[in-house]
């Protein structure tokens, strides 16, 4: 544990030391907050109505849990440059070299990457936590423990989506030593997905098989994406009870979170892989 502790720290400290990466974690932290608690505000539309989102109902017992979640995984982005910066300073200064030659293995370089995913995703998680807890106990109709606490899986689905993607931007920072590349990637993988279950899709067009779709869900941004579904058609359906057309499954299912596991470590021993490969 001292080891894991010391390797944090080592990170961490090269954080700190740099500037671009404080203020970047600092917008990933404060942001989605700050549009949280925006939303729970009263909003003056030039005095012709007033809206109030927390007497909506949106922010009631289980259903915050999905959207305060859901939103603020939007804001990983931010984060997600400082995982590639992490890895393109390294190369670019020289100091992984150096590194290596104090002493520092190359396992414990990717854990030390890892462990600081680790650290901001539950610093991030917590803050989610108890800020969904907070606007959830004073805007809620409900105060009872039981339905307190339903929904809290989509806090672990948070935690999870947070690893799962940011070892993803670890994977391309190591394989491509350079932030930009990493970061444009992702946008490729993400056009790629689609791509692949397109061609899927009309490979099937005169059938009825869900084989697209399946496959589609383990791609790994949309197994990622479908760790937390969108909440604006639960939203309706508590508006709209009747509504039956608009029902859809928004659980978190321990299928979808083995998943993003698998390739979450899929990611880490790969990038372990490249590093003991490749000549430094």
């Amino acid at each position: 544990m001292k080891a894991e502790l010391m390797l944090l720290q080592l990170e961490l400290q090269k954080l700190w030391l740099n500037r671009a990466s404080k203020v970047l974690i600092f917008i990933s932290f404060v942001l989605p907050f700050f549009v949280l608690l925006l939303a729970s505000f009263k909003i003056d539309f030039f005095g012709l109505f007033t809206l109030e989102l927390g007497e909506l109902g949106v922010f009631n017992f289980p259903i915050i849990w999905h959207i305060t979640t859901f939103f603020a995984a939007q804001f990983k982005f931010f984060f997600a440059i400082v995982v590639v910066s992490m890895i393109g300073n390294e190369y670019s200064n020289r100091t992984l070299k150096q590194n290596l030659i104090d002493g520092l293995s190359k396992n414990q370089f990717i854990r030390s990457k890892f462990y600081t995913i680790v650290f901001f995703s539950l610093i991030s998680t917590i803050l989610i936590f108890v800020l969904s807890l907070g606007i959830g106990l004073y805007y809620s109709s409900y105060d009872e423990l039981s339905i307190i606490i339903q929904g809290t899986e989509f806090v672990l689905a948070y935690f999870i989506k947070l690893v799962g993607f940011f070892s993803l931007c670890l994977f391309f920072g190591v394989l491509f030593k350079r932030s930009a590349f990493a970061l444009g990637f992702l946008f490729v993988l993400f056009i790629g997905e689609w791509i692949v279950y397109g061609i899927m899709k009309y490979n099937f067009r005169n059938t009825d098989s869900s084989l697209p779709e399946i496959i589609q869900d383990m791609f790994p941004l949309k197994s990622m994406n479908k760790l937390i579904d969108q909440p604006f058609q639960r939203i309706l359906i508590s508006k709209f009870p009747d509504q039956t057309d608009l029902a859809y499954d928004y659980s978190v299912h321990s299928l979808e979170i083995g998943t993003v596991l698998i390739w979450t470590c899929i990611f880490l021993f790969s990038s372990y892989f490249l590093l003991k490969k490749r000549d430094l």
